[in-house]
């Protein structure tokens, strides 16, 4: 385990044993709250869920059941940073991120997963 993420229960082995939908779908919980204190000015939080958002992805990105879908996991990363910096790259909107990542949820919550 490395002990530089800051969900350490989650990198201890917990986040292996959630579905993609439900991995996902985590993200998209601190996309959600990165759109919210970005909205609000809050550069403190904004960074915070930011940070979080980006340990949840690497813990997806390094989940060894998903290597057929690294390019997939990492490409929406960029674009979650590409989001908050601006969009300047991609175009990308925090609010359209969070809304692609609730499908993820709803797909989880519905499988019971």
């Amino acid at each position: 385990m490395n002990n530089d993420f800051l969900h350490k229960n989650l990198a201890a082995g917990r986040w292996r044993e959630m579905s993609l939908m439900e991995q996902l779908g985590n993200i998209g919980s601190e996309v959600g709250r990165a759109r919210i204190y970005s909205e609000k000015g809050d550069d403190g939080r904004l960074q915070n869920a930011f940070s979080r958002a980006l340990d949840l992805f690497d813990l997806t990105l390094g989940d060894p059941r998903w290597c057929g879908r690294l390019l997939e996991i990492g490409r929406s990363r960029d674009v979650f940073c590409d989001a908050v910096l601006g969009g300047k790259e991609y175009g990308s909107k925090l609010v359209d991120l969070e809304r692609y990542f609730n499908y993820f949820a709803l797909c989880a919550r519905a499988s019971g997963k």
